[in-house]
């Protein structure tokens, strides 16, 4: 008799389970979603980690840095502007069964100073959140970036086998609610 069909997803999410199992991070980056009820501004990355995919500025933090001020430094270097009243709105944990493994804080503003411009790491532009350049983005990205826009808290896990996505959890919080990675929202 012939073995049954192996259940890929279920086998991933075992395995995405047994690599959360004492989990600790390579890197911690941070990424900034500046938007208003139309659009959102985001970037072609230049150079370093994700080169040439489009996103939110953002990076590491620097030594004693939280990742909320790394987000808004980030974010005026990138890109010339300074976000106000920034939210934490979604605290990730991407595993990647080849590449570093990466503790991810995503934050959201809908006010900020300053007028976009180019840098040598980003190229800055307006989209229109229902025309999301997601082919360009993170395969991941399309599974929580919406969500995240419509005003959504959300934590979760994505596994990876050499940047190809295999499984992934997410979970919304409701207001108020902690994060379970960081326990609170002061990152």
């Amino acid at each position: 008799m012939d073995a049954p069909p192996h259940d890929d997803a279920g086998r991933w999410l075992q395995e995405l389970d047994r690599r959360l199992a004492g989990w600790r991070p390579d890197e911690i980056g941070t990424l900034m979603f500046l938007h208003d009820r139309h659009r959102v501004l985001l970037i072609r990355k230049r150079r370093g980690h994700g080169a040439g995919k489009i996103n939110g500025p953002g990076g590491k933090p620097e030594p004693g840095e939280s990742p909320l001020q790394c987000a808004l430094r980030e974010t005026e270097e990138e890109v010339s502007v300074s976000p106000r009243d920034a939210r934490l709105a979604a605290v990730f944990r991407f595993i990647d069964t080849v590449e570093p493994d990466w503790l991810g804080y995503v934050f959201v503003a809908e006010r900020f100073d300053g007028r976009p411009r180019p840098s040598a790491e980003a190229l800055p532009a307006w989209y229109p959140l229902d025309a999301l350049p997601l082919d360009e983005m993170w395969q991941d990205d399309r599974l929580w970036l919406p969500r995240v826009l419509a005003g959504e808290r959300l934590e979760g896990e994505f596994l990876f086998v050499a940047g190809v996505l295999r499984a992934h959890r997410l979970r919304a919080l409701r207001d108020g609610a902690p994060f379970a990675v960081v326990g609170d929202d002061s990152a």
